[in-house]
């Protein structure tokens, strides 16, 4: 009884599997020699992978009163002091890991 329907739950999550993997395009002008340095990252928070140089994204980030803030689609986001990674940054500007807007990961810019 429960193999008719497998089709209704199966599309759905094929669907859903094909939108993340369309918005985890490369951006434009990706330099390809930073890819193993964003594959380099790890969660602070939980380990595991942040994210790939399809996932990650350079971001416009600044210093607020309560910690890293970052611009996504036009509004700042709150970066979660759990998900900050401090290290070397060879992109020269502040990179985020995200999904929608929940921040993954967030490597601040040399500039802070």
């Amino acid at each position: 009884m429960m193999h008719r329907h497998w089709p209704k739950l199966l599309l759905p999550a094929l669907l859903l599997e094909a939108s993340a993997l369309a918005q985890a395009a490369p951006p434009e002008n990706a330099d390809p020699t930073l890819a193993p340095w964003f594959q380099s990252l790890q969660r602070p928070d939980i380990g595991g992978s942040c994210c790939s140089l399809a996932d990650c994204r350079r971001v416009r980030s600044r210093l607020a009163g309560k910690g890293f803030e970052i611009m996504l689609d036009g509004v700042w986001v709150p970066v979660p002091p759990e998900r900050i990674i401090y290290r070397d940054n060879p992109t020269g500007e502040a990179v985020a890991c995200t999904r929608s807007h929940v921040v993954i990961c967030f490597v601040p810019g040399p500039e802070t």
